[in-house]
């Protein structure tokens, strides 16, 4: 694929909408290519549809097809093998791989991608570099990391493009910084990942002659190809298509591919209604929903969540994981500890029958 620079003169174009290809005809031509990005906005349900299928009938073309994913760090690739080789269940996995504070956004968005690759024993790489070294970056540059986190990191990481950095800047600018050099580390922060996720599946690559490779990722780490492609290109010169879903601004040489489908939503989760802060390895209710599930249930203000359904909680990401396959209207023991002072501490047990989330769907800051 080729991109576009900035000295390259303005083509206009037009698409057709009303000629769209069949998806067995795009199957086919990314049969041909060693590697195929497909990129997501993290929230929408039907790009992660989209993914699967194109999975699915790929995996049928190729049955030694590997998924590469952003969404763990390489730390926890034991972890992932372990659920896709069966010997933990999904809770177990969730779990393990800390999912709610690394990843966090709703797993049933990512269930069936995870559950067909399991049932298939296919390989899934964890791509990602752990947070902290991201945020590292972003506060000191790659330069002010210690010689620990810089060896966690690739020997080459290419220097960003101005293409690159002009699309960046919109990001960028919706959190700016005072910070001398904030928008410089930003964009250290931006190839950090990109170069990672690129050398992890690079190594995949190389050290698997012949075989095929979905990767999964947000959009902005695939599209123009000045991400992660041009980034594994580099290493293994291997044929790529990009393939993005509904929702981007379409411009010339984003992808090879655009997926046009219907915005799907998952549907309501069951939810406590309440507002929680951790403290000490404690999570607390900060506040209750007027009239919500924990309200009604006799749940207050202050108390500490000890467990639920038997499941111990130390954190917000705890009261997920014990949640995120219940509907409104389950019943769930929630046990609590109550009282400030030694003296009065209590600890009780209320059955709470949740509730439909306050917010929508959709809404990825819905409250537990």
């Amino acid at each position: 694929m080729r991109y576009a620079t900035a000295q390259a003169p303005a083509i206009t174009q037009a698409i057709s909408l009303d000629n769209p290809l069949a998806m067995d005809t795009v199957i086919a031509q990314l049969a041909d290519k060693r590697v195929v990005f497909i990129g997501e906005t993290h929230d929408r349900y039907d790009h992660h549809l989209n993914q699967l299928e194109i999975i699915r009938e790929l995996h049928k073309v190729h049955p030694d097809l590997a998924i590469g994913v952003e969404y763990f760090p390489q730390q926890f690739q034991p972890q992932v093998d372990d659920y896709i080789a069966g010997r933990i269940t999904e809770d177990q996995f969730l779990r393990a791989v800390d999912y709610y504070r690394i990843w966090g956004y709703d797993y049933r968005l990512y269930a069936p991608i995870f559950r067909y690759a399991r049932e298939q024993q296919m390989v899934v790489r964890a791509l990602n570099v752990p947070d902290s070294i991201v945020s590292a970056v972003s506060k000191v540059g790659i330069q002010g990391l210690s010689e620990q986190q810089r060896a966690s990191l690739p020997r080459e990481i290419e220097p960003a493009g101005e293409d690159y950095k002009e699309r960046l800047r919109s990001a960028f600018e919706e959190h700016q910084s005072a910070q001398r050099d904030a928008f410089d580390h930003f964009v250290e922060a931006q190839l950090v990942w990109d170069e990672s996720m690129a050398s992890s599946a690079a190594q995949y690559l190389t050290a698997n002659p012949g075989r095929q490779m979905v990767i999964l990722a947000g959009a902005g780490h695939i599209a123009f190809g000045s991400g992660i492609p041009s980034r594994l290109e580099r290493r293994v010169h291997a044929s790529y298509a990009i393939v993005l879903n509904s929702g981007v601004a379409i411009e010339p040489h984003i992808a090879d591919y655009i997926l046009l489908s219907t915005y799907q939503s998952l549907p309501p989760a069951g939810v406590l209604g309440v507002s929680l802060e951790e403290n000490a390895g404690e999570c607390h209710i900060r506040s209750v929903v007027p009239a919500g599930a924990a309200e009604k249930a006799g749940l207050k203000s202050g108390d500490v969540i000890v467990d639920i359904d038997g499941q111990p909680v130390t954190a917000a990401g705890d009261v997920r994981l014990a949640l995120w396959k219940k509907q409104p209207g389950d019943r769930v023991v929630v046990r609590i500890r109550r009282g400030r002072r030694s003296s009065t501490k209590q600890t009780r047990s209320f059955a709470v029958d949740l509730a439909v989330p306050p917010k929508t769907p959709a809404q990825n800051d819905q409250k537990p």
